[in-house]
């Protein structure tokens, strides 16, 4: 009876091992959702707040841009063009990569005070050296309540627009 209960024991801990090695190799593996298309996203504001800062991330699956905003911003105006223009002037905004996003968001990077975002250097609005996708991010201006950035990216890659309190995030895939 007795080595009946250790063979039993030793089929279980065999069985056991190989999942146990198995397992954690499956689970790291980055399961990329690329369904989100490469057009025209938008979404018709309902408040506008003042940008405060634009910052970036990298991700596993994508590269992100994320506008924060003092009060409510929740509209947007994301497309690839051939060419990002300064708001107002019209004049090209040079970037870098083989596909350019125009970001435009609902809200002035000023209000009765002056500025609330005041790039560093508007050819570099964050560093993205070394992402996977992201090349370069430029101020195109801000002129009559709106804001635009040129995002420069290594091609023309799916990616999404969407809101969360105070922000208007983008995320653009590494691949479709």
């Amino acid at each position: 009876m007795l080595r009946k209960v250790a063979a039993v024991l030793a089929a279980v801990v065999a069985a056991a091992v190989p999942v146990a090695v198995v397992a954690p190799a499956v689970a790291s593996a980055a399961v990329c959702e690329t369904g989100w298309g490469s057009g025209a996203k938008s979404q018709w504001p309902t408040g506008q707040g003042t940008l405060t800062d634009i910052r970036s991330g990298q991700h596993e699956c994508y590269d992100r841009l994320v506008f924060d905003f003092g009060g409510v911003n929740d509209g947007y105006w994301v497309e690839y063009v051939d060419e990002v223009l300064q708001e107002g002037s019209g004049k090209p905004v040079p970037l870098r990569g083989d596909g350019r996003l125009r970001v435009t968001v609902a809200s002035p990077a000023y209000d009765n005070g002056g500025p609330t975002y005041v790039p560093a250097n508007r050819s570099e609005l964050v560093d993205v050296t070394g992402y996977a996708t992201f090349r370069q991010v430029a101020w195109a201006g801000s002129f009559e309540g709106q804001t635009t950035v040129g995002l420069g990216v290594r091609a023309v890659l799916p990616f999404r627009v969407f809101t969360l309190p105070g922000r208007v995030v983008v995320d653009v895939a590494h691949t479709w």
